[in-house]
Parts: structure tokens; C-alpha cells; sequence
């Protein structure tokens, strides 16, 4: 009799324990598989990690299904960031030293709160989106310098190559590209910064001034790994630019740019084109040339014009060659929700869809009035970061911190597929997770389920809404 009333005295106790467990929000709950973080179009979330426990199961439903299947592997993934312009560096240089160290260490550390930005983009001498129009070897009226010897980056010591130390001190690993917007204008047909093309008697010369920016970079303890030759070569308008045609950019790239970097023994990877996705025919006709296609890594696109599945026109005319995404920018103020969409599911997940092994938004810090800036330069660029001084984190942060974040460099798309509106890409990163991107490009709420090694967990998005699963 007395066993009786022990054994149904710890029944009940349990049943109380299991009732508390189910109701006190301070118990602890079984551990979920999956974790995800959140970012909605009105913003009540942004890149939120969410509490809601997800595991997978053998259940079914009717819900559409996202099929992750790492069996297919393809291009591996070398990061997600910024352009890191003149007037960027600027603004965040000019910061006080614990707002400025707190901002890097948010942007570029991979802790907990930060978003892990691991590639950016600088502009070799001036971009629109610095105070001024500058190069490294500018001269006066009727002087040239052939062998340049007058060679300087004297002008990026104030800002540029300060704020680069310290990011690369946080991340050593983060990959940097160099894009030019135009050659000192002595080099040009026209003397000016804005248009006008790099003459052919100075294809040499202009090898040898790119060569002797990553020799100085290089001795700032900052590593060049790849270049593009000339940022927009059909866009002559900006300030400053220059103007270079497909066949003048093969003829540059295999009699001068090519052999001199070879004899100098630099190893910087040579991106083509760098333009809208509208012209595919541009880098597909350099790569046609084995002379020009020997030295050539990869093609680099922008996405004002045509579609982003050009990208994948190159890669079927030359897949030995590699594909990368180098600028979009969001035009201020911009709209949050149609710009997180658009961006993420555009290029985030469009872009590396179609063999991109990066994916940069233009550009990283400006001020309220979106400055600074050339004159001529853009005038309504939304930076991923407003500093006023105090930071602003606008939606370009968000775009890059939903990829960033998780999918480290090293790791590889593997297969997903398309349904109901829910744009998606997957990844396989070096410690072995597995990471999902998701936006719901419907108009209301879709209950989904994502299937994973024939097990499936059901979830569900706000309409607009982007997503980053985790397991």
C-alpha cells in the first residue's frame, strides 16, 4: 500500500514538472536543429536570430518544399561585402577611437554581434565617391613619366590605408579587390578625368603604374588579391572614368598588363569587364582570345542593365573561368522592404545561382546628404551605413549580413530548388553546416517546408521577408 501511494505521488509530481516545463518561460526547451535569423520589410525584425524551436522529421505535408541537396556542388564562395570608397574610409576614419574600433569590429569580426563581412572593393586613385579627383601619378601640363617613378600613394595615408590595417587586424583573411575608375590623365586621350580612352602607348606604362600600386599596398602589409582593369569601361560620364572597348581591353590585357605582371612576379588575379550584365559579348570576346584569356582569372559584373542570369552565358562560353559580382548600389533614401527583397533575392541569391563567387554592394558608409563625392559623382548613394556621426545601419548592411554572417569564405553552393515565389540558395561551409537563404517574394505569409537528406522541418516567412537557416 505504501509503494502505491510513492508511486503515485511521483506520478503526479511528474506530470507537474512536465505542465511547468510546458509553461514557464525560464525551463529550458529542447534544443532546436535549426536555427534562423530573421530580417522583415517593416523592420520589426533585422537580422534577428528567432526563438521558434525547429527539428526535422519524417512528417508530410502539403506545403510547398525547399529540397537542399548537397550532392551537387558548385562554385566555392570567396565572401560578401562593400565597397570600401576614398570617402568611406574617411568617414569612418575620422570617428573617435572607440566608436571607430566598435564599427570594425561589428562589420569585419565574426563574434556573435557582428555581421562578418569577409571581401571589399577599393578604387585604385579616385571613385565618384571620393572628396576629389585623384590618381597616383598625376602630372602637369605636357610631362609623362613612363617608368613611374613618380609613383605615389601618399594620398590614401590619411584615411584609406589606415582604416585597411585595422580591418585586416580583426580579419586577416578578407580578400580586397582594386578597381581603377580611370589612368592619370596623361595617359588619356582627352587630359581629363571624366571619359577620354587609355592611349596604346601607354598600355605599358599603365601595366607598370598597376604593378607599382600592389608593390605599394603590399609594403602597407595590405594584400591586392585581385584586380578589375577599369571599373564601367562603357560608362564615360562618370567623374571619373575612362572609356575602354572589349578589343582595346584584350589588346591592353596580353601585350602589356598580362607579360608585365608576370615579369614582376605578381600573383594579384586579373578580372575583366566589370560592367552591367547587359553585354555579356564584352567579356566572352576577350576570353575568345587565348592570348588575352591566359592571364584573365574571371569576369566582374554590375547589374544597372540587362539580367543576372547573363552571368551564367559566360560561364557556359568559358567555364574554366571564374565569375564575380563587384557593385549595386541602393538609391537614396531608398524603400527598406522593396530594397531587401530585390537585393537579396537579385543578387545575395541570384548571383551566386549563376556562378558568382561574391556578391559586393556599393558602398559601405557616406554621410546624411550622401556624401562625400566628386562633382559629378553619385549624389544619391545610400551608404550600407549612415554616419552622422552617429551609425545608421540601413538596408545594404542587412542585404550582406544575411550572407556574410554564415556562409564563410571556403564554402560551396550546393543544390536547391526554386518554388511557390521562394527564392533561395544554399550553401556547405568549411565547419560542415549546411546554410539556407530564403525570401518570400509572395504578398502574404507562406508556410513552407525545407528537406534535408529526405527528413523535412516546416517554417514559415512574412510576406517580403528574408530568412538564413542554419543546421
Amino acid at each position: 500500500m505504501k509503494k502505491n501511494i510513492l508511486f503515485a505521488f511521483a506520478l503526479a509530481l511528474a506530470a507537474c514538472s512536465a505542465k511547468k516545463a510546458a509553461t514557464d518561460p525560464n525551463q529550458s526547451a529542447a534544443p532546436s536543429e535549426v536555427k534562423y535569423w530573421l530580417t522583415t520589410g517593416d523592420q520589426s525584425a533585422l537580422l534577428a536570430e528567432q526563438q521558434t524551436t525547429l527539428k526535422f522529421s519524417t512528417a508530410q505535408s502539403a506545403n510547398p518544399v525547399i529540397n537542399v541537396d548537397e550532392t551537387q556542388k558548385f562554385q566555392t564562395i570567396d565572401g560578401f561585402g562593400y565597397t570600401l570608397t576614398g570617402g568611406s574610409a574617411g568617414l569612418i576614419n575620422a570617428l573617435d577611437e572607440k566608436a571607430k574600433d566598435a564599427l570594425l569590429q561589428e562589420l569585419f569580426s565574426t563574434k556573435k554581434n557582428s555581421i562578418g563581412v569577409s571581401y571589399l572593393r577599393i578604387s585604385i586613385g579616385a571613385s565618384d565617391l571620393s572628396a576629389d579627383n585623384f590618381t597616383y601619378n598625376e602630372l602637369p601640363s605636357g610631362q609623362t613619366d613612363m617608368n613611374q617613378d613618380k609613383f605615389s600613394i601618399a594620398k590614401e595615408m590619411t584615411a584609406l590605408v589606415p582604416i585597411l590595417k585595422r580591418i585586416l587586424a580583426i580579419n586577416p583573411d578578407l580578400k580586397i579587390l582594386g578597381s581603377p575608375w580611370t589612368a592619370p590623365t596623361w595617359m588619356k586621350t582627352n587630359n581629363s578625368f571624366k571619359g577620354g580612352s587609355l592611349k596604346p602607348e601607354y598600355y605599358e606604362s599603365y601595366a607598370k603604374y598597376l604593378v607599382k600600386y600592389i608593390h605599394a599596398m603590399k609594403a602597407q602589409g595590405i594584400t591586392i588579391d585581385a584586380i578589375t582593369i577599369q571599373n564601367e569601361p562603357l560608362h564615360p560620364g562618370n567623374v571619373p572614368s575612362m572609356y575602354m572597348e572589349a578589343k582595346d581591353q584584350a589588346i591592353f590585357i596580353k601585350s602589356a598588363l598580362g607579360p608585365v605582371f608576370k615579369a614582376a612576379g605578381v600573383k594579384t588575379k586579373i578580372i575583366i569587364y566589370d560592367h552591367n550584365a547587359d553585354r555579356p559579348d564584352y567579356p566572352i570576346t576577350i576570353l575568345d582570345d587565348p592570348q588575352a584569356k591566359q592571364y584573365v582569372d574571371g569576369s566582374a559584373f554590375h547589374l544597372y542593365g540587362g539580367q543576372i542570369t547573363a552571368l551564367s552565358k559566360v560561364h557556359e562560353a568559358h567555364p574554366d573561368k571564374n565569375l564575380y559580382f563587384t557593385e549595386q548600389w541602393v538609391g537614396g533614401p531608398g524603400k527598406f522592404d522593396e530594397d531587401l527583397k530585390w537585393h537579396v533575392s537579385t543578387l545575395v541569391i541570384g548571383a551566386t545561382r549563376n556562378w558568382s563567387r561574391n556578391v559586393l554592394e556599393w558602398n559601405l558608409a557616406a554621410d546624411p546628404l550622401y556624401g562625400p563625392h566628386t562633382v559629378g559623382g553619385c549624389k544619391t548613394c545610400l551608404g550600407a551605413i549612415t554616419v552622422a556621426p552617429e551609425i545608421t545601419r540601413n538596408v545594404a548592411y542587412y542585404i550582406i549580413g544575411h550572407a556574410s554572417k554564415f556562409v564563410r569564405p571556403g564554402s560551396y553552393r550546393i543544390g536547391s530548388n526554386l518554388t511557390d515565389s521562394l527564392q533561395n540558395v544554399a550553401f556547405r561551409t568549411p565547419d560542415g553546416k549546411t546554410v539556407l537563404i530564403v525570401v518570400n517574394g509572395n504578398t502574404a505569409e507562406k508556410i513552407f517546408n525545407i528537406q534535408y537528406k529526405g527528413k523535412t522541418v516546416e517554417t514559415s516567412l512574412p510576406a517580403g521577408a528574408v530568412a538564413t537557416y542554419v543546421w
